[in-house]
């Protein structure tokens, strides 16, 4: 199989939806939901509109099955996108600028906004590394951060060197950094397939 090449079960999954199979959705749902709902409330701090998102993107693909392309990268990083782009689509049309306000409020609001925007993109970007990150990459930093072990606890855990520990965590950390760095404008990360 070639590098590039989707795991089979995005391109069954993929095929089974194009057709049409209802129980696809439903495996789609169960396999993804929890992480389209989580980015979305993430985003948007509000339940009802998280719930919201979730359905229109479930819908979306329910739709639009050949929207996906296996050749750009997994499901899960499509269906990723395509909640974050539905999230911050809600974000901005939920936040429209009451009438009367003069032009350095209105600057303001949407200075506001732009930032609540970047923070929520940064955010879902950091869960995208970490989730995709290899897993003795993701067990070292669940350690070091969650557990809050240092480099010797965490090699001990492991069961590896502290050197490899310390490389694990550099690595890690170098990962997560590049989520707050900007994609180029009109600019589509890989694995993400067309815009919902």
């Amino acid at each position: 199989m070639p590098k590039n090449a989707p795991p089979r079960w995005d391109r069954k999954m993929q095929q089974r939806l194009a057709r049409g199979e209802a129980a696809a959705l439903g495996e789609l749902y169960d396999r993804f939901a929890s992480l389209v709902h989580s980015q979305a409330h993430l985003m948007l701090d509000d339940e009802t509109a998280a719930d919201l998102v979730t359905r229109e993107v479930f819908g979306y693909v329910w739709e639009n099955p050949d929207a996906y392309d296996p050749k750009q990268g997994s499901m899960r990083s499509w269906v990723a996108r395509l909640a974050h782009r539905q999230s911050v689509r809600r974000l901005r049309e939920g936040d429209s600028l009451p009438g009367g306000t003069d032009e350095e409020t209105g600057a303001a609001a949407r200075a506001d906004l732009e930032e609540r925007v970047r923070r929520a993109t940064a955010a879902a970007r950091a869960d995208y590394i970490v989730a995709s990150m290899p897993a003795p990459l993701r067990a070292a930093l669940e350690l070091a951060y969650i557990q809050r072990r240092d480099y010797r606890q965490t090699a001990a855990d492991l069961g590896v060197t502290e050197d490899e520990a310390r490389r694990r965590l550099r690595l890690g950390l170098q990962l997560l950094s590049t989520a707050h760095t900007r994609p180029l404008e009109e600019s589509s990360p890989p694995g993400y397939g067309r815009p919902l």
